[in-house]
């Protein structure tokens, strides 16, 4: 006789907003302070419990921009935002300088791809902000990260390093409750020899007893998968990889496709709920 299924909870959902001109997806369209306004009302009202909001891009190759240039483009986003609304904003930056200035915004949550690793003052600022801060897994920096990665356990080595970050995190006074753990979908990994093994690995990201991210979301794994498709044929891949993630355990999902993705979402959870009335 089997067991009755567990009830997943609905992960939530974190929309995009790239403020940058050379995003992987959609780098431009949004880099104009109004239409970055724009789109971040639009993710609002189709379901988007937080906002990631970033102004310097992390893609494959990506060049450096300045703090100044990051605040600039930041600070008068996040401040539009929650003047309008009480959704929180998270700012997707590796530089303590940047984080600063957004929570001084009104940004709560510092999403940072380097898990804290840029500066050597970024643990000591986390902690000093108090706000709730994400450790991402990420093999090398944006320029090189995907120059041949190599693991030789690629979930075991993803899990022991975010493990590790968060005991750093917390001996420098940041709080246990106030860390998330992001696995790095695409970042220092060969698109299916590794991406694939960690996807369906990450119930054990999430057994490290953290809340964990899923940044799969338009991910060039999906299109390996899919003949070559471009950023924006990947819809149906980068939903598949939510329920995946839901399933797992996630906490949240970091989606361009905000409605698309609460929905399915949405009836992952009826279904589950179904399956065990």
């Amino acid at each position: 006789m089997s067991s009755q299924p567990q009830i997943i909870a609905r992960p939530k959902v974190m929309g995009i907003v790239n403020a940058t001109p050379d995003s992987f997806s959609d780098g431009g369209r949004f880099l104009a302070p109004e239409a970055a306004l724009d789109h971040a009302r639009r993710l609002i009202a189709e379901g988007a419990d937080i906002l990631d909001v970033g102004a310097e891009s992390t893609r494959p190759g990506a060049q450096p921009v300045t703090a100044e240039a990051e605040v600039e483009r930041l600070v008068p986003l996040i401040a539009a935002i929650r003047a309008e609304g009480s959704v929180p904003v998270s700012v997707d930056t590796m530089k303590p300088q940047v984080a600063r200035a957004a929570m001084a915004a009104g940004a709560t949550i510092w999403n940072d791809v380097t898990a804290l690793r840029h500066a050597p003052e970024s643990l000591a600022t986390a902690a000093d902000l108090g706000c709730e801060v994400v450790l991402m897994h990420m093999k090398g920096e944006p320029r090189t990260m995907q120059a041949e990665p190599h693991y030789d356990d690629v979930v075991g080595e993803v899990a022991a390093f975010l493990a590790e970050r968060a005991r750093a995190a917390m001996a420098a006074g940041v709080a246990r409750e106030k860390i998330w753990l992001d696995p790095g979908i695409g970042f220092g990994k060969h698109m299916l020899r590794h991406n694939l093994p960690l996807m369906a690995g990450l119930d054990r990201i999430v057994a490290l007893g953290f809340p964990v991210l899923l940044g799969a979301s338009r991910k060039a794994f999906i299109g390996a998968l899919d003949g070559g498709a471009g950023p924006d044929q990947r819809l149906g891949g980068s939903i598949a990889a939510a329920l995946a993630g839901a399933s797992a355990g996630v906490a949240a999902v970091r989606v361009h496709d905000v409605r698309e993705t609460v929905q399915a979402l949405a009836v992952q959870a009826a279904i589950y709920k179904a399956r065990s009335s």
